[in-house]
């Protein structure tokens, strides 16, 4: 049976079901769960954390139950996996990395998703976005809050100076850069400080480079980093980052620049570069700045295609899943699940749904709403490769991946092959103990 979730009485229906395993009426007031805690784990602080308990105080007014949010920040992992080896996990958590929830799910520790939960991510997400909450054909979790990873930030003063215009291939990429880089105006500011901007360069020109199958084959290594479609996404990469003026300070000044200075560098009040490219989540950054607005001097475009490949988009989020199996869990990932979670946060700005369901009015501007379609519609929809991988080869700070392409950015003398070699003797490391 196809579940709705549009009406508040019909997702109320649908939380007294997963609380009970059966359906029948709500007890307690109509609010099911009444009596009942849960705790909730997520890397949001700040405003994302605010806005984020906006939901959570939405889905405790329609339950009945008591919420407790704790954040995590960037070493939300290392706080599950001691709270786990202390027998306490929080009930849900939301996770970045799939490939950590895989680790999870092979040690036991993150509960397969049935029943109300499962048929609300069955109801409100495409086949290609349940399919990323599953392992080996077992839904685990729903991806409450996606990213579009697949497109570059632009002003449209220096656009316009250089009398040039959004590219749609790769070939015409490299012109407009070089048209503003006559003009005076450096192109690009790369923010190789952050090891994970890096990746998302290398992921966006492996896909299109190599195609879909090849990029999950690498993401599992079962293919290995020596191949010659990696060689040559990195040759490409080199080939840019290496034209004399195409980047911010060069590339010894790349490598020390971080992504949120670059977000100031490009759209703050002394521009030094014409383009940055990163996720959806820019747009919001470039707003808190005050000096253009996206949609006022400020736009993006897609990542150009590359020998004609079809337009496809890196994706990345964060997925809720259950490392205990009752009746609260179950109830708030059906809740994180439907539409009127998503658009709590998204009249909020600075998320974005993969929620099919969400109604894109929901979004507070037309370019959230251009985003989401991308990635909620998308027919080449890939999950960042580097959050696939172990963590000691793609998931942090001293990861291997993020460490050899910010040397590799660093050395102008650099071989693509070797880097090759060296990414592939990590993952062998990495996925030998994973």
């Amino acid at each position: 049976m196809r579940i709705r979730l549009g009406g508040a009485g019909v997702l109320l229906a649908l939380l007294v079901a997963a609380c009970s395993g059966t359906p029948g009426p709500a007890s307690n007031n109509g609010k099911p769960l009444a009596g009942q805690s849960i705790e909730v784990a997520a890397v949001w602080s700040g405003v994302e954390q605010a806005n984020f308990q906006a939901v959570l105080d939405a889905f405790a007014a329609k339950t009945g139950a008591t919420v407790k949010y704790t954040s995590g920040g960037n070493d939300l992992v290392a706080l599950i996996n001691s709270r786990l080896a202390g027998g306490a996990p929080p009930d849900v958590a939301l996770i970045a990395q799939p490939g950590v929830v895989a680790q999870f799910a092979k040690q036991g520790a993150v509960k397969e998703l049935t029943g109300e939960a499962a048929a609300a991510v069955t109801a409100n997400y495409s086949p290609a976005w349940k399919q990323m909450g599953e392992i080996d054909g077992k839904l685990y979790g729903v991806y409450f809050k996606a990213a579009n990873k697949s497109v570059i930030w632009y002003r449209t003063d220096k656009f316009a100076e250089a009398a040039v215009k959004p590219p749609a291939t790769w070939e015409q990429f490299l012109t407009v850069s070089k048209t503003l880089t006559d003009a005076g105006i450096t192109p690009m500011a790369v923010p190789g400080g952050d090891g994970w901007t890096l990746t998302d360069w290398f992921e966006n020109i492996y896909l299109r480079v190599a195609g879909s199958a090849k990029y999950e084959q690498l993401s599992k290594h079962e293919l290995p980093w020596t191949d010659p479609s990696v060689v040559q996404t990195l040759q490409l990469l080199k080939d840019y980052w290496g034209v004399p003026k195409a980047i911010q300070g060069g590339r010894g000044g790349a490598v020390q620049l971080t992504f949120t200075q670059s977000i100031a560098d490009v759209f703050g009040d002394k521009p030094t570069a014409a383009m940055l490219f990163e996720g959806d989540f820019v747009g919001a950054e470039i707003n808190k700045l005050a000096k253009v607005q996206v949609g006022k001097g400020a736009q993006f475009f897609d990542w150009p295609s590359i020998n004609g490949s079809k337009p496809a988009v890196v994706t990345a989020g964060d997925q809720a899943v259950a490392f205990k199996d009752n009746a609260a869990s179950r109830a708030l990932i059906a809740f994180l699940a439907s539409p009127e979670a998503a658009k709590l946060m998204a009249a909020k700005g600075g998320f974005l749904s993969a929620n099919k369901n969400l109604d894109p009015s929901s979004y507070p501007d037309d370019a959230m709403r251009q985003l989401s379609a991308a990635v909620v519609k998308a027919d080449l929809l890939r999950f960042d490769l580097s959050d696939l991988t172990p963590q000691s080869f793609g998931g942090g700070t001293s990861a291997d991946m993020w460490k050899l392409l910010q040397e590799y950015l660093g050395d102008a003398n650099a071989d693509p092959a070797a880097i090759a070699q060296r990414l592939e003797a990590a993952a062998t490391k990495a996925y030998g103990s994973k």
